[in-house]
């Protein structure tokens, strides 16, 4: 099979919605569970996705040794068998996330998105450094991660673009509207961009309006008719839907998920229990959501009609 360019890959990920499979782990050891991962990314294939990031934020790549990422991008490639882009995550410091992605082409993934480099706060020729790094390491397509302590302005970014033809797109995690304003009218359409901040759903319109097409739906893992036909009606501009759809799901999931830190990965853990695709326990340091709150989130996806807020047909 011929592998995407890593400007087709980019182009490809901005014509649809993208998600971050979470990473099943064994209750008794926290073990990766091959079996249940390839059962779940199976099943998501069978949506209209336009790219799936193994080993992402969702999938507790903070908590996964160098190894496991390799090991669940490799699953991920070998289960999607082509149907869906597969893009794995790198991160860490610098030597760490060049070996995460030259591991990563091996697997046979078809990108790459880099996360933040580990806890340090760096002025922009360090962050610049440390994104030229990685790039030159593979020849797979990045898409860098400007969120936390890792943001780059608008100068960087159009020198990086200019020195990294691989670097093909940018993910804003942080919400800062003038500077992506800044950034896209620096970089034009040189990037994807891709909306990236926490339940990307509640800012997805209004992204939408300044041309970012996709975003990624954490909750597209357990409830995808209803993320799928939430996306179809953000790109044809619904508004009614998608008040809908944030009044009676994503805002009330947002109310449980804000309870405690580190719930935004619980709570997507905790929603596959309730679809019967138990894929065990977060890691430590996260912690799962209480019975009594799982409860409450099997009530929100009961709710939904035929398992999706908006008719199947409309995300067609």
């Amino acid at each position: 099979m011929t592998k995407m360019t890593p400007r087709e890959m980019a182009q490809t990920l901005g014509s649809g919605l993208l998600s971050f499979p979470v990473t099943p782990f064994h209750a008794a050891d926290y073990s990766f569970n091959e079996a249940q991962y390839r059962q779940n990314m199976d099943w998501l294939c069978g949506y209209k996705v336009a790219g799936l990031f193994a080993a992402g934020g969702t999938g507790e790549f903070f908590s996964l040794t160098p190894a496991e990422v390799e090991k669940v991008v490799t699953v991920a490639v070998n289960e999607t068998r082509g149907r869906v882009p597969v893009l794995a995550g790198a991160g860490y410091g610098t030597a760490i996330a060049k070996d995460l992605a030259v591991a990563a082409e091996r697997a046979g993934a078809d990108g790459l998105l880099l996360l933040p480099p580990y806890l340090v706060n760096s002025e922009q020729e360090g962050l610049m450094a440390h994104v030229e790094a990685v790039c030159a390491a593979t020849k797979l397509g990045v898409i860098v991660y400007n969120r936390d302590n890792a943001v780059l302005t608008e100068d960087s970014l159009a020198r990086l673009a200019e020195r990294c033809p691989n670097l093909v797109g940018y993910k804003d995690g942080i919400g800062d509207i003038e500077l992506m304003v800044r950034i896209q009218s620096k970089i034009g359409d040189r990037f994807t961009y891709v909306g990236g901040l926490p339940t990307a759903e509640t800012f997805a319109l209004p992204y939408l309006e300044m041309g970012v097409t996709t975003y990624s739906s954490a909750v597209f893992n357990f409830v995808p008719e209803f993320s799928t036909a939430f996306y179809a009606a953000v790109r044809r501009r619904d508004r009614d839907a998608v008040a809908a759809g944030l009044k009676d799901f994503i805002l009330p999931l947002l109310a449980i998920r804000n309870r405690k830190k580190g719930y935004p990965v619980s709570i997507i853990k905790a929603g596959m229990k309730v679809i019967g695709r138990d894929s065990g326990p977060v890691r430590p340091p996260l912690t799962d959501l209480t019975p009594a709150e799982i409860d409450e989130l099997a009530a929100l996806v009961a709710a939904l009609p035929n398992g999706g807020l908006i008719s199947r047909a409309a995300a067609e």
